[in-house]
């Protein structure tokens, strides 16, 4: 038997030991989440509970099989035997055993995303089209459109309308597009992953046998990270258990951060509307952090205007105080922490010991110039590097052909940006003007033929380099014409150009900040 009262807190042994109605567990961060749901899976299984009627939701299929064997290892082997997995998991092995007839049949093919992209983009010629301007979405955005709003239950032309409003001339087009990808799926016997979900959700609410199986079935249930469930996932946990109740909730609030595929944090708050009696237990003692961090970050968590009250502490000692500074810019707030970061090497700080930590990829940007015009390396974590973009190469590209002429790759790239300019015709215009020992601003006297937009473009460039080739000119004006001339290109290739475009921007401030 495992002493749990020794290796347990007060509130995670609560948590651990009431089995029966259903629980919230609130957790704060770094208060053993994890190791509560692997002590409650191994006490259930102690105490008798068959396994086959433990059901572990978690995100990852992964994180489950984790959880499962250290129950195991800790207590019974056979903990193993829970069922555990993600909900996806769990709707594909009801629905393929299903015999009902709710519009679909269990001898179903469960397509990947790639496979709705491919289905999406064969389907556009059915749309009819009219000849014209109108920009069609790419392939894999279709695709976040229609299971956004499958996951939202929104309507999808009020999806576009509100997160991709560049497309709200095609938005019509979606919601014909999305008819006929479900057309396309039933005659095909096939499931998407948002099918999965939502066609498990419908079973439960439509067929009251099959949910009294699986709650007999089921008789205990855990959940794993509910702030980052969707509307449909509680659904079905709220379906799933409500004959016996035993429903174990775990999430923070605080820490929700799926909602750009429409999770809804909102779930913890609705988990005791949906079950009354709910009991709620909070966890609050932290294992990673120092007291005045905790002390900072249960002051921020207080201006929630929706929150669970909790108070994060620790029994470890020391720590200092986090430290507050406020730069009036950004170039200020990059040259701060990039001093910072050099004093901390001179007091003999290695690099590794430093993290810098930020909330979108752009907010970098500032940052990664100061480090690297400082020398010193780093890694990022999430997106490319800000010079490593393909639309900052790009962009850049169109001031390196001007400072080098020999700059084969970047003259090659904006050459191919050109319609009608390909990898053989950029060479044979970068060898012309090689051979001819031509300048950069005489770029438009290339005997070459092109014709309508392509021309067009071309002559646009030569303009442009034509300009950018003035001893004049300043950094800030310099990328200011290259982003004016590169904008339709970019919003022809790249769907999310709205987002692009900022950093495109973000570039010309840093460009101000130098007169020549």
């Amino acid at each position: 038997m495992i002493p749990y009262h020794k290796v347990l807190n007060p509130r995670q042994l609560e948590a651990v030991t009431t089995l029966y109605g259903p629980l919230l567990v609130i957790a704060g961060a770094g208060s053993g989440k994890t190791r509560t749901l692997i002590y409650r899976v191994a006490h259930l299984v102690e105490k008798g509970v068959a396994p086959e009627s433990i059901l572990l939701l978690t995100f990852t299929r992964k994180a489950a099989q984790e959880m499962l064997e250290r129950a195991a290892m800790l207590s019974d082997p056979r903990c193993r035997s829970v069922s555990g997995g993600t909900f996806h998991s769990l709707a594909y092995k009801v629905l393929r055993l299903y015999r009902g007839g709710l519009g679909f049949s269990n001898d179903f093919t469960v397509l990947d995303r790639s496979d709705m992209e491919e289905i999406l983009h064969s389907l556009i010629g059915d749309l009819h089209l009219p000849k014209g301007a109108l920009r069609v979405p790419k392939r894999r955005t279709l695709a976040s459109i229609l299971s956004k709003a499958a996951n939202l239950e929104t309507d999808v032309e009020e999806l576009v309308a509100m997160e991709y409003p560049q497309f709200i001339e095609f938005s019509p087009y979606v919601r014909e597009l999305s008819r006929l990808y479900a057309l396309y799926k039933k005659k095909n016997k096939l499931m998407d992953y948002d099918d999965l979900i939502s066609k498990f959700r419908a079973l439960l609410v439509e067929d009251p046998e099959l949910r009294e199986r699986l709650s007999q079935q089921y008789r205990y249930i855990m959940v794993d990270e509910y702030q980052d469930t969707n509307r449909i996932q509680a659904q079905i946990v709220k379906w799933l258990g409500h004959e016996h109740r035993n429903v174990m909730v775990v999430g923070d609030d605080s820490q929700a951060i799926y909602s750009f595929r429409g999770a809804d944090y909102r779930n913890m708050f609705d988990f005791p509307k949906e079950f009354p009696d709910a009991k709620i237990i909070r966890l609050e003692e932290n294992y990673r952090s120092t007291q005045p961090i905790l002390d900072f970050t249960n002051a921020i968590m207080e201006r929630a205007s929706q929150r669970y009250t909790k108070c994060l502490f620790t029994k470890r000692e020391g720590g200092r105080a986090p430290r507050v500074v406020n730069t009036r810019t950004e170039p200020e707030q990059a040259l701060f922490v990039c001093r910072t970061i050099q004093q901390m090497l001179r007091n003999g700080r290695s690099l590794k010991d430093v993290a810098v930590l930020f909330r979108a990829a752009y907010h970098s940007f500032e940052l990664e110039l100061e480090l690297t015009r400082a020398g010193i390396r780093y890694v990022k974590y999430g997106g490319f590097r800000f010079m490593e973009s393909a639309h900052i190469k790009d962009l850049l590209a169109y001031l390196r052909a001007v400072l080098n002429r020999d700059d084969a790759v970047s003259w090659g790239r904006i050459l191919r940006l050109v319609p009608g300019i390909g990898r053989a015709k950029s060479q044979n215009i970068i060898e012309w003007m090689k051979g001819q020992d031509i300048h950069p601003s005489g770029l438009s006297a290339w005997p070459g033929k092109l014709s309508g937009r392509s021309k067009e473009a071309f002559e646009g460039l030569a303009a442009l380099l034509s300009r950018l080739s003035s001893k004049d000119i300043r950094p800030k004006e310099a990328v200011e014409l290259a982003i004016a001339y590169y904008l339709p290109f970019l919003e022809e290739m790249y769907d999310d150009h709205p987002r692009r475009r900022k950093d495109l921007e973000q570039l010309g401030l840093m460009a101000s900040r130098y007169r020549g």
